[in-house]
């Protein structure tokens, strides 16, 4: 699927209809209406985007990597280890998986750092963003500090997640990202690739680029108070 023009309400109602319809509400403990109405205060915000942050409608390319906005609930929302076997590659039915590398505990660890400025929020828009083909072959480091000389910042896990859970066509081979907005203070910095024609969550070294593997960003993050 590429969008050449969008009406950004209708986008950030498909995006909301997404979540539903992979079971989030029930993830989160809550009706498909009490889950509606947690996002919907972003829905303003939505409607609001165009040239303003520098996202306007012909923006909209996901087969290029990038979109003006996702709709992102995080972890207090639906846990990882719940909301990556609801991720396909396009036009596939195989489940996205955790890979066996993370030991038990790991991914409570890997918390988005303070750089993305996320405290407590539950549902945000992420705006301006692109997966960082660029990057494939720059050693993650490189990547991040290249990022922020630009003003941008790498995504969380679960962004990452929300990008290939709207936008199924974004991960793609020899097209994969790092995720480095989420860190546990190790060396390692988990990414999004392809493996046994799935979506799978694993980690890189911060210091060892892969040719397959870029570094995926935003412009920014909006939320409203709840």
């Amino acid at each position: 699927m590429t969008h050449t023009t969008v009406d950004p309400g209708a986008e950030f109602d498909r995006q909301v209809d997404n979540f539903v319809e992979r079971g989030y509400p029930s993830m989160a403990g809550q009706t498909p209406e009490q889950f509606t109405a947690l996002v919907a205060p972003l829905r303003d915000l939505a409607t609001g985007i165009g040239v303003g942050v520098g996202v306007g409608q012909g923006a909209w390319e996901p087969d290029t990597g990038r979109v003006p906005f996702l709709l992102v609930v995080t972890r207090d929302v639906a846990p990882i280890e719940r909301t990556m076997p609801h991720t396909t590659l396009h036009g596939k039915t195989k489940p996205g998986f955790v890979d066996r590398s993370f030991e038990p505990g790991a991914l409570e660890r890997f918390v988005a750092v303070k750089e993305t400025g996320l405290s407590d929020q539950r549902a945000y828009l992420l705006l301006d963003v692109e997966r960082g083909e660029e990057f494939c072959g720059v050693v993650p480091n490189d990547a991040m500090d290249a990022l922020t000389t630009r003003g941008r910042s790498p995504l969380t896990i679960e962004e990452g997640i929300a990008m290939i859970t709207h936008f199924p066509e974004i991960l793609v081979k020899n097209k994969c990202f790092s995720l480095g907005g989420s860190r546990s203070g190790d060396r390692r910095v988990p990414a999004l690739w392809i493996s046994r024609h799935a979506p799978k969550l694993g980690w890189c070294w911060e210091g060892n680029p892969h040719t397959w593997l870029g570094m995926a960003s935003a412009g920014s993050r909006r939320a409203t108070a709840y």
